[in-house]
């Protein structure tokens, strides 16, 4: 089953972030704005791991002071 999340970011440099997720699987991921090295870094990282091992990968990690961060966004949108 495909699903398609389309999660607008909150407490990032990022806005959104649009993630294909189908039988379990990332299909792919892009943000849109954000650090832009870094976001294609974590969206080339998850294409093809399971939602379940990315977002116990990513959940938590934090951002300098922020309390969440652009990979972190990524788990909550997977999550969805």
């Amino acid at each position: 089953m495909a699903k398609h999340i389309e999660y607008k970011t909150s407490g990032t440099c990022a806005r959104m972030v649009t993630v294909d997720v189908e039988d379990g699987i990332v299909t792919s991921c892009q943000f849109t704005g954000g650090c832009h090295g870094n976001t294609q870094g974590v969206a080339a990282l998850v294409c093809g791991m399971k939602a379940e091992d990315a977002i116990a990968k990513l959940e938590g990690i934090k951002c300098g002071f922020k309390n969440t961060s652009c990979a972190d966004q990524l788990s909550r949108a997977i999550k969805e």
